[in-house]
């Protein structure tokens, strides 16, 4: 079973602009418990761990970032670069995100309220390793 995947939401565009609707019904993946707004500074990676009971969707809604995920097989690059364009990533999936371009935000829908800690959190990609060999 993959533990990552590209998602597709739709997308409508006129004269007048862009709408991408995140509907929340049976077709999203998972009950949503958290959304928050990710940025970076230059040259910073955010993220860089792997969740224990967590999943979670990653949309660039401006600009573009690049995403490294490791499923335990494999690293995989995958850039983030279009606003209706999402990355969905299951739990015991390692994900770190860089090269934010300057106008990049990065929204994130979560299956968890905040769980702070080792209770949701293994840091080292290492451990995180060793822990699905």
């Amino acid at each position: 079973m993959k533990k990552y995947e590209l998602i597709e939401f739709p997308y409508f565009s006129d004269i007048r602009g862009d709408l991408i609707p995140f509907e929340f019904n049976d077709k999203f993946p998972f009950l949503v418990k958290r959304t928050y707004l990710v940025t970076a500074n230059t040259n910073q990676t955010r993220g860089g761990h792997s969740h224990i009971i967590e999943d979670e969707i990653f949309v660039a809604v401006t600009g573009s970032i690049t995403t490294l995920v490791n499923d335990g097989t494999e690293d995989k690059i995958i850039k983030l670069d279009q606003k209706n364009k999402a990355l969905l990533v299951k739990k015991q999936c390692w994900h770190e995100f860089y090269n934010f371009s300057p106008d990049a935000v990065m929204m994130c829908f979560s299956s968890t309220h905040y769980l702070p800690g080792n209770q949701n959190y293994i840091m080292d990609k290492k451990e995180f390793l060793k822990s699905i060999a």
